[in-house]
């Protein structure tokens, strides 16, 4: 009779997990956690349903952008407040110019070119400048006058147009000219061309007007007698 060898003896493993076993129902299979990465099969009355395989974890939700500086200045801010109008403060009056100092120094017609000149000596000496000062005669004229005419009338006013020196004219002068003293001679004519020479040599003076000659015209506002005398003035 022939030998048959031995087989070998085949020990019961334990099942994978998922797998029934003899002892174990269907049931208790199915409850089994499945294990490792790769699907399952799980058993079960109607066949074999493979396992869900699990996807990737969702990432964290990112930051959102910073918002530029365009962008939040185009978001609206608070309404400024109106800047109060200031209120136009109410105009300054101008300055009222000084008045012009009035001096008479009495004198016959025929002294008072001597009287004017002495005027004219005692104002150089008390320091005014020689263009500072404009002499007019209501009379005759001024013998100073009548060497510069002897020039030439171009020469003449070319003089007053420097403004270097005293300036000898008629009282009844037509060009714009003002200095800061006149010396007003009246040495002659009617009463009526003296007091139209004495408004004009007002006009022209910006600081100190002199008379020198006959009585004063007619409402001229003269410095009173006793009144102290200005500087350069003969007592």
């Amino acid at each position: 009779m022939p030998v048959f060898p031995e087989e070998p003896e085949i020990n019961e493993s334990l099942p994978g997990p998922g797998v029934p076993s003899p002892r174990e129902s269907d049931a208790q299979a199915l409850r089994a956690p499945a294990t490792g990465g790769a699907a399952t099969a799980v058993p079960s009355a109607a066949g074999v349903v493979p396992a869900p395989v699990p996807g990737p974890r969702p990432a964290p939700p990112r930051p959102a952008p910073p918002r530029s500086a365009a962008a939040r200045a185009d978001r609206p801010g608070p309404s400024p407040r109106p800047n109060p109008i200031p209120k136009p403060s109410p105009p300054r009056p101008a300055p009222r110019p000084a008045p012009v100092e009035v001096r008479h120094v009495p004198a016959a017609e025929a002294e008072a070119l001597d009287r004017a000149d002495e005027t004219v000596d005692l104002l150089l000496d008390a320091g005014r400048d020689p263009g500072a000062v404009l002499v007019l005669t209501v009379g005759a004229a001024h013998p100073w006058q009548v060497h510069e005419l002897s020039f030439g009338e171009e020469r003449y006013w070319a003089q007053l147009a420097e403004g270097g020196d005293v300036f000898y004219a008629d009282a009844g002068l037509t060009r714009p000219v003002r200095r800061p003293v006149v010396v007003l001679v009246v040495n002659g004519g009617p009463a009526d061309r003296a007091a139209a020479a004495y408004a004009e040599a007002l006009r022209r003076a910006e600081e100190l007007l002199v008379v020198c000659g006959g009585p004063a015209p007619a409402g001229a506002p003269l410095a009173a007698a006793g009144a102290p005398v200005p500087r350069g003035m003969p007592a």
